[in-house]
Parts: structure tokens; C-alpha cells; sequence
């Protein structure tokens, strides 16, 4: 990896991982002159997410503007960076160069740099390591390295996103160190992003043909699935990103309409503990402030620009709940829970699986989204919503004057049948603090429709660190609607005689019996149905994003009338009620797709796997026959193997057999 020569940077080359394609000593030779370009992950926008190819030259400027009006420049973002469709279909055809598209950058892209430079930012361009770009509307410049890099260069270009399409099947390595030698020879510092997808695993080269990021993965979209598909393959790349040589999971989509505003701030928090590049992906000459405070938000920067010597990482996967880590460089750790599931969750670990030290004093943990900051005993936990994360930073010792760590938690019983007896609601306040709070009061809101029951006292004269104070609710409701029902707890307590409160929320559902007999899971009500593409299909394939557009469900050319169409990944989850013994399916890749796509199916029962398999576009389906003996919620899961793309994933003659 090359030397970092600012002050700051200089910190920053502790620990430093070298690719498996350059040697330790083989770097520090080679980087005694050359300075590192993105010190840090690099901050800021990209036309392509919003825009695609609707871009101009006064899109551009105003963004620029509202980078700097918006505080984001102020935040560290610099980077201003055109996307795909910038340029006319051919090339000048005296010189070669590429030519400004004349009606969308009429000035053309000097004089855009220089607009852009003025406003103390710097302006990024894009094109391809092929004879087109992946939108086919402009030439791409393999053959045409050194040509392009130095018009490049000329314009005052700052920045290349360097794409992998239309590549002509030449290697990659070969393509991207052309384009990284013709860049190192303008002598223009340009940040070399190379965009090959992952596809050639590009941590373990991209240092060596002169890359400062490189794409881990294929494209992101504003989806929850697509981000969450994205994160599961950053897992194991942590030795492979450093100052100068970043893994890039692709764009931020913070703010686009496709996240609510917890799935945004979960992508970010998760981004930032990525040490990702963080690269605006919304219009941010309009976005909610919300938006705007989540990309700017100096404590979650903080992180991301922090190099202690490796990425964050997973450090804990409970199926839907995962706590992500990193240490930072003053000896804190940046924990990110996350709840991946639709209904919310308490989430926590310890201070002794975070790594740090022991504390006698205890642990000092702030929450960097709401700079809420409290003291623990070692046990570190939030109520994370569905779809969202916490984001946490722990450090040991400094609690003096902190409030104690309270938690408040709430817990339904399993799901209702109606008809049933009262379901029982448990609202638990957890002190996981260093000293004790008093005169507790526990509330429970019953949600319109239902009444609710304490089974004895909601007040609790003191809860000592380490323990749990709680109060029991007994809910019912006549002929309640099928599906989930959301609950809402809150407590109060006083520490040093002032007065502290907190909330939380909690889902069960309604649901019915299955009946006895075998059945097909697609003649079932589900409780709850999450797809990566469209809806879940019912006795017919995922087709596309429309209800009802799939095709007869076939796989390997077998056709199945019965069963279900998915998209990788996904989660479809039915109440059993402790009544079934067995379930078979035959699992596999939807003949719609051909031969592509590649899933891990499971099926899960109360939280545990009982079974699972992988199957691809290429092959046959797989049988699975499951015991589900004491089982009240089965669930079927579908998960990409290595990307999203074409994971058309049926579940065939899906049948639950029950007594």
C-alpha cells in the first residue's frame, strides 16, 4: 500500500493488511514516494442511484451547491462524481478523445471541474474497462487507457468510477492495471475506484494495479433486501481494506424512496462501521432533513474516517439480530445491533465480547444517533425497531456523572388464537447500570380493539444494577382481525432524584390453527411474507415486480401446480401452534431465469434451523423433509449465495402435515 504523507494520514498506516497480490516489503519500497489519495474512505455523491442517465451540466452545479449549502461539504464530503451518459456515443474523430455529450454538458467537463473546484469540491467522472459503458450510450475506454486518463487529467478530473462492462472477456486484472498505469502517469492525483463488481475478487489485486476502492459486490438498490444482501458478502473481507485500498460495498441509498427512515439509518450505521467509501447516492438538493442529518451526522463519520487497523466486522449472527463491531482507534469499540427482522427486538452483548478491558468503574456508552450517554456494568443492549439498528459507542471506565444503562423491553406470548384464552404481555425494565434507580412504574397501551389486564402491581420500589424489574399484562379481544398486533410499553424511574423514562414496542400475531391433514403451505394464511424482488407468489413463480405475473412454477423443466415463488432473500413465516410433525418441499431455481442464480434455502422453527440446502439455476431441485414435531412458527428462509441477481427461488409442493 502506498505512504500516507499528511500528518493525519500518517496515524492512520498502523496495521495495514496487504493484498495477496503485493508483499509487505514489495509496497513499502514502492510507496516511498507515492502518496495515498483516499487516506480516508472517500465522502460523497454519485448521479447514477437518482438520475441514472437523466444528468446535465446544471444538475450537476446545483448539486455541487447543495453540498455546501447543506452542510455536507462542511460534514467532509468532496466528492461530486458524474455517473454513466456523460459523453456522446462516438469520439472526436481527429483526436479520439471523448467528447462532452453537447446537449446534456453544452460547457463541457472543464469548465464543470472548474465550477465544481470553485466550490472547494472536486468532480469525479466514470467510464468503462470495455469498448462501451454498461448504459451503451458512450464508448468505453479499454484500448484507450492513457488517452482517457490524461484527457481525464486535463479537464481536472479528481475521481474515476471505473465499470466493468462490455469488457470483451480480457482479464480484469490486465484491464484495470492499464487504466491504473495511465492514470499513475498523468501525474494527476485522480482517485482510481475500480467497479469490477467482485466478480474476479478484486481485494486480493486491486492495491496492485493502482486502486484506492473496488466494488465487493454487484449493484445496490433502495431496497432493505438489497442492502441487507450486500452486507452479507462484506463478511471475511476485513483483512483486505486499509487507507488507500478501501473495500467498496457500493453506493449509500440514504434517503431514496425505496428505505424508510430506519432502514436508512441502519445502511448507514453499517456503512460507516464498513469504513466504506460514503458515496450519496439521493438528490441531495431536496432530501428531508432527516436524510440530510443522517449523512451528516459527525459521530457516525467519525467512525467511518477512524483507522485503527481493520474494518468492522460481524462479530454475532442470531438469525435476525446481528451485532456488528469495531475498534477504534482510542481504544472505544463502535458496536452496530442490528434488527433485520420486521418486528422490533432487544439486542445486546457484553463489554468482555466487545474485547475491552476490565472496568471497575464500568463502561460508558453513547448512542451516536441520539448522543444519549449512560454508564454499564458490562451488559450493553437496545431496543432496536424492526427494519433498523443502534448504533453504540463503548469505552471503559469514564461514567462519572452518567445515568445508569435502563432498558425497557416488552414481550409477548406466542401468537393468539382467537378464541384462546387472554394473551400474556411482559414489559421488563432491565438496569444494566452501576447503581441502583428507584420508584419504577411500568405502563402497558393496549393497542384499539383489545383490553388489557395487570396481573398484580406495575410500580417497583428499586431496581438494583444487574437485575430486571417486571409487570405482566393479560390482553384480550373479541373476534380480533387475522395478522400482527403491535403493543407499546413505557417506564418510568428516578436516579438521583431526577426523573428518567423509556419505551418500547412489541408484535404478536392473530392467527389461526392449521388444519389436520396434509396441506399446502400456498392454501395457507402466512403471518408475515418478505421478498427481495415483488411479492411472494402464490402457486406460480416471482415473476417481476407486479402481483400475479409469474409463470407456472418449474424447475429442471418439472412443473409444479402447487407451492411458492420467492426472490432471494426472503422470509415467509406460518403459525403451526405446536400441531405439525412434518413438512417436504422440493427447493430450487425457477426455469424463468435459465441457468443463473444461486440460493441457500432453510427452513427454521422457533428461531432454529431444522434444515436447509442449496440449489442453482444448473441444477436439479432438492427434496427436503422436515420433523417439526413442538413447533409453533416455522419459517422459510432464502438467502443469495453470492449476489441477488436471478435468484428466482421457488418452494415446490410445499406440504405441512398436522394432527
Amino acid at each position: 500500500m502506498r505512504t500516507v504523507t499528511s500528518a493525519l494520514a500518517l496515524a492512520l498506516t498502523v496495521a495495514l493488511p496487504t493484498s495477496a497480490a503485493t508483499s509487505s516489503q514489495e509496497a513499502s519500497a514502492a510507496s516511498a514516494a507515492e502518496p495515498i489519495l483516499a487516506a480516508t474512505p472517500p465522502l460523497g455523491w454519485n448521479s447514477w442511484n437518482t438520475f441514472a442517465c437523466d444528468i446535465n451540466e446544471k444538475l450537476i452545479r446545483d448539486t455541487a451547491d447543495a453540498m455546501v449549502s447543506s452542510g455536507m461539504a462542511a460534514a467532509g464530503y468532496e466528492y461530486v462524481n458524474l455517473d454513466d451518459c456523460w459523453a456522446e456515443k462516438e469520439r472526436d474523430p481527429a483526436t479520439g478523445r471523448y467528447v462532452a455529450h453537447h446537449e446534456r454538458f453544452p460547457s463541457g467537463i472543464k469548465a464543470l471541474a472548474d465550477y465544481v473546484h470553485a466550490k472547494g469540491l472536486k468532480l469525479g467522472i466514470y467510464t468503462s474497462a470495455g469498448t462501451e459503458t454498461c448504459a451503451r450510450t458512450m464508448p468505453g475506454s479499454l484500448g484507450h487507457e492513457e488517452l482517457d486518463a490524461q484527457t481525464f487529467a486535463d479537464w481536472g478530473v479528481d475521481y474515476l468510477k471505473y465499470d466493468n462492462c462490455n469488457n470483451q472477456g480480457v482479464p480484469a486484472q490486465e484491464r484495470y492495471k492499464a487504466m491504473g498505469d495511465a492514470l499513475k502517469k498523468t501525474g494527476r492525483p485522480i482517485v482510481y475506484s475500480i467497479c469490477e463488481w467482485g466478480s474476479n475478487d478484486p481485494w486480493l489485486w486491486g492495491d496492485s494495479v493502482g486502486g484506492d476502492l473496488w466494488r465487493t459486490t454487484g449493484d445496490i438498490n433502495d431496497s432493505w433486501s438489497s442492502v441487507m444482501s450486500i452486507l452479507d458478502q462484506q463478511v471475511g473481507l476485513e483483512a483486505y481494506s486499509g487507507p488507500g485500498a478501501w473495500n467498496d460495498p457500493d453506493m449509500l441509498e440514504v434517503g431514496n424512496p425505496g428505505l424508510t427512515r430506519g432502514e436508512s439509518r441502519a445502511h448507514m450505521s453499517l456503512w460507516a462501521l464498513l469504513n466504506a467509501p460514503l458515496i450519496a447516492g439521493n438528490d441531495i438538493r431536496s432530501m428531508p432533513a432527516w436524510a440530510r442529518d443522517q449523512l451528516t451526522d459527525p459521530d457516525v463519520l467519525a467512525v467511518d474516517q477512524d483507522w485503527s487497523g481493520r474494518q468492522g466486522a460481524k462479530l454475532r449472527d442470531d438469525g435476525d439480530t446481528e451485532v456488528w463491531t469495531k475498534k477504534m482507534s482510542d481504544g472505544s469499540v463502535a458496536v452496530v445491533l442490528l434488527n433485520r427482522a420486521s418486528a422490533p427486538a432487544v439486542i445486546g452483548t457484553t463489554a468482555a465480547e466487545l474485547g475491552l478491558p476490565q472496568a471497575n468503574s464500568g463502561y460508558a456508552v453513547r448512542d451516536l444517533w441520539t448522543n444519549a450517554a449512560s454508564a454499564s456494568r458490562g451488559t450493553v443492549r437496545a431496543q432496536v425497531p424492526g427494519h433498523d439498528a443502534v448504533m453504540l459507542r463503548v469505552s471503559a471506565g469514564g461514567t462519572t456523572g452518567l445515568p445508569p444503562m435502563v432498558v425497557v423491553d416488552v414481550t409477548p406470548a406466542k401468537p393468539y388464537i382467537g378464541g384462546a384464552e387472554a394473551n400474556a404481555v411482559t414489559v421488563k425494565v432491565h438496569n444494566d447500570g452501576t447503581t441502583a434507580v428507584t420508584r419504577a412504574r411500568l405502563t402497558l397501551t393496549a393497542p384499539a380493539g383489545w383490553t388489557a389486564a395487570a396481573t398484580g402491581s406495575v410500580q417497583i420500589g428499586s431496581i438494583d444494577p444487574g437485575q430486571t424489574g417486571t409487570a405482566t399484562w393479560l390482553l384480550t379481544a373479541d373476534r380480533p382481525d387475522l395478522g400482527p398486533v403491535n403493543v407499546t410499553a413505557s417506564a418510568s424511574w428516578t436516579w438521583r432524584n431526577q426523573l428518567y423514562s423509556g419505551t418500547a414496542a412489541g408484535q404478536f400475531t392473530v392467527a389461526t390453527a392449521p388444519p389436520a391433514g396434509a396441506s399446502h403451505l400456498s392454501d395457507l394464511t402466512w403471518l408475515y411474507a418478505e421478498n427481495g424482488w415483488g411479492p411472494v407468489e402464490k402457486d406460480m413463480s416471482n415473476g417481476e415486480t407486479a402481483p400475479g405475473d409469474g409463470k407456472p412454477l418449474t424447475i429442471a423443466g418439472t412443473v409444479y401446480p402447487k407451492g411458492l415463488g420467492t426472490h432471494a432473500p426472503g422470509r415467509i413465516g406460518y403459525f403451526l401452534g405446536s400441531r405439525c410433525s412434518r413438512f417436504t418441499v422440493t427447493v430450487g431455481i425457477d426455469d424463468e431465469v435459465g441457468d443463473r442464480g444461486r440460493v441457500g434455502f432453510e427452513v427454521w422453527g422457533d428461531g432454529v434451523k431444522l434444515a436447509g440446502a442449496e440449489a442453482t439455476g444448473a441444477g436439479a431441485g432438492v427434496p427436503l423433509d422436515v420433523a417439526v414435531d413442538g413447533v409453533d412458527l416455522i419459517e422459510l428462509r432464502t438467502d443469495p449465495v453470492d449476489g441477488q441477481n436471478y435468484d428466482h427461488a421457488d418452494w415446490a409442493t410445499p406440504v405441512i402435515t398436522c394432527t
